[in-house]
């Protein structure tokens, strides 16, 4: 992106799909998502936050809804660094991110409130311990 200049959009895709937030315009001549922005896709998904080159990179929350949200960091599409994942049922997971997988420190609270933390690795996490309030 040297030297295009970044302007604000508001734009309706094809399938239904709306961008409002800052892009540039390609040497092709297509926009491309680049800075901050807000998207919502027809079936009510919607991303506010960074994109780099058409894809959320940086900062920003993803939220469905079923009530699932993601609010952290983004590398190429994916949940990657540091985040905040809420589940459907309420319970979270703040923690370290790998592309789109719980990877690395984190702490994981279910409904109730219990609060277990250590090493997460995709769908392993021994060695968890459980923090009680007294």
């Amino acid at each position: 992106m040297s030297g295009e200049e970044v302007i604000k959009v508001s734009f309706i895709f094809p399938n239904g799909d709306r961008y409002e937030g800052e892009s540039f315009k390609s040497a092709s001549g297509v926009m491309v998502r680049t800075g901050v922005g807000k998207q919502t896709t027809a079936n009510w998904i919607v991303y506010t936050g960074e994109w780099h080159e058409d894809k959320m990179h940086g900062r920003g929350t993803l939220q469905f809804p079923s009530g699932v949200m993601y609010e952290g960091e983004f590398k190429d599409n994916m949940f990657h660094g540091t985040g905040t994942y809420t589940f459907r049922d309420g319970s979270t997971y703040k923690g370290q991110f790998h592309k789109n997988r719980l990877k690395g420190d984190g702490a994981f609270t279910n409904t109730q409130g219990l609060v277990w933390t250590g090493e997460f690795h995709i769908k392993a996490a021994l060695g968890l311990m459980m923090h009680h309030n007294v």
